[in-house]
């Protein structure tokens, strides 16, 4: 019983450690430096739910953003998304843009762990489709790239 109570407060010890280090709850979002031309109102809007939270500098922190060790994986999914697309700093096009379509299309994204937490972001087939349609029309897409190039 002792060793139990031991790691019980080992734990509580750790988990109030932890929230001493400082990485993960820089919630600052850098300004919005110019967005892509949006093919049409729909297609931002899709974005906006469903990508604008990693892939953009109008990032909603919810609340365990700033618990650690959620917070260390909430800004490193941030950081990462928008290092590899951001549309709030468009001002030269993305090389991952022409994927953006593909993977939506494979339900790479928005990814499934972001969807548990943010039921918003979850798009029906027919929203899906609207959204790698856009995705199309304004970045172009890598898979009918390859298909084309192989032929």
């Amino acid at each position: 019983m002792r060793l139990v109570r031991n790691v019980l407060l080992g734990l509580v010890g750790l988990a109030f450690a932890i929230q001493l280090v400082p990485y993960g709850r820089d919630h600052a979002n850098p300004p919005v430096v110019s967005e892509p031309t949006w093919d049409s109102a729909r297609t931002r809007e899709l974005a906006v739910r469903a990508c604008f939270d990693c892939h953009s500098n109008e990032t909603e922190w919810p609340w365990y953003s700033n618990v650690a060790p959620v917070s260390w994986l909430v800004q490193r999914d941030v950081d990462e998304g928008r290092s590899k697309l951001n549309f709030s700093e468009w001002t030269q096009p993305s090389e991952d843009a022409g994927e953006s379509a593909e993977t939506v299309r494979e339900g790479e994204m928005p990814p499934p762990p972001f969807l548990l937490t943010h039921p918003e972001a979850r798009l029906t087939t027919a929203e899906k489709d609207e959204l790698i349609r856009g995705l199309v029309a304004m970045f172009g897409d890598e898979e009918q790239s390859r298909a084309s190039e192989r032929n």
